[in-house]
């Protein structure tokens, strides 16, 4: 069986460094934001080109914070609205609920699977306050056109880069990122981090991110518990270095599929520049999704669905069920995401393209 994501495989060349900067933090004896948080963080902040890095405890904490902040702040205040893509995985909706915002939902463009920016102007209202932003599958959304929305309407612009480490990032905007273990740059665990050129946002961060304080006992703000662990930390720093390579390896996979699935029934993404696009994910759109996921699986690929039921569909979203967002709603129904990594050798693409191309 081909897995959708070996991650044994991919950490196996990095276990003797684990290992030993295990022993390390263990002999240190300092578990929680030590040297290799603030180490880390410098390490990121420097590969992002951002002034500041802020180690969190996942993706979604990454975004509520950045929310949080920016009304501490007085840049956004409770039931302000946000706009966000529906076409999205349900932590970025979430975000704005958990921080007492309205999320608005804008259709994504089918070719990008991203947020149509053509489509924002008409969410636009006195309430809206900021965009927040997901470079879906690790693909870069259009930031020309939406950065001039912006500065017109004088939004905030948020991204949500959680499945985007690598991208080249266009402006100097705040930015959310998970390091799940399946991301391109995966910890062994649960953590996130936020990048900013915001001294003063980074100040408030750093406070939130740690029950409010930024000198022990002495709480500014209402803080909460959400600090990326020092041991995964450490393992983000060892894996760091080889995080271009991995999206390289990513990239000719893309390249090949692209070039090589020639079967009519399979929609494949659009990637008019591979610059732009670090394949988080590589997914493919079929009316018979379900029929194609069962007929790769008995031919021994294995692949998931990202995301069987859209955020606005969902049970916990009931307020917003109600929303017709048909093209959100066409994606999901079809959607399916192929494996995907440096570790799959040639001779499993291979066996992945004609399988598709038999289909």
């Amino acid at each position: 069986m081909i897995k959708f994501l070996d991650l044994q495989k991919l950490n196996q060349p990095f276990e003797t460094q684990f290992l030993s900067k295990t022993k390390e933090f263990l002999d240190k004896g300092w578990y929680i934001l030590g040297n290799e948080v603030k180490q880390f963080e410098k390490n990121f902040a420097q590969y992002s080109n951002a002034k500041h890095c802020i180690g969190v405890g996942n993706g979604l904490d990454a975004l509520v914070l950045i929310l949080k902040a920016y009304i501490q702040l007085g840049n956004l205040q409770k039931g302000d609205e946000i706009i966000v893509p529906a076409n999205t995985y349900i932590a970025s909706i979430l975000a704005i609920l958990q921080a007492d915002l309205v999320p608005v939902f804008v259709e994504p463009n089918i070719e990008s699977y991203n947020i149509n920016p053509d489509l924002i102007s008409e969410k636009i209202a006195p309430k809206t306050k900021a965009i927040l932003l997901v470079h879906l599958y690790g693909q870069l959304v259009e930031m020309d056109k939406i950065m001039e929305l912006g500065y017109k309407h004088n939004l905030l612009i948020i991204e949500d880069a959680a499945q985007a480490h690598g991208l080249p990032f266009e402006g100097s905007h705040t930015r959310g990122f998970s390091f799940y273990p399946g991301k391109n740059l995966g910890a062994l665990g649960d953590g996130g981090a936020i990048t900013t050129n915001d001294d003063k946002l980074a100040e408030v961060l750093f406070s939130l991110r740690n029950y409010g304080s930024d000198k022990k006992y002495h709480n500014d703000y209402i803080g909460v518990n959400s600090r990326l662990d020092e041991l995964q930390a450490a393992f983000l720093s060892i894996k760091l270095p080889h995080l271009n390579a991995e999206n390289e390896a990513r990239k000719n996979v893309a390249k090949r599929y692209l070039a090589e699935i020639t079967n009519t029934k399979i929609v494949l993404p659009t990637c008019e520049n591979f610059d732009k696009h670090v394949f988080h994910l590589f997914v493919i759109r079929t009316e018979k999704r379900d029929n194609l996921q069962e007929y790769l699986w008995n031919n021994g690929i294995e692949t998931v669905i990202h995301y069987p039921i859209p955020p606005h569909k969902q049970k916990a979203l009931q307020n917003f069920n109600q929303l017709s967002l048909p093209i959100t709603e066409k994606i999901h129904q079809e959607v399916l995401s192929l494996p995907m990594s440096s570790v799959l050798s040639d001779d499993e693409i291979s066996h992945i393209i004609s399988t598709l191309n038999t289909y």
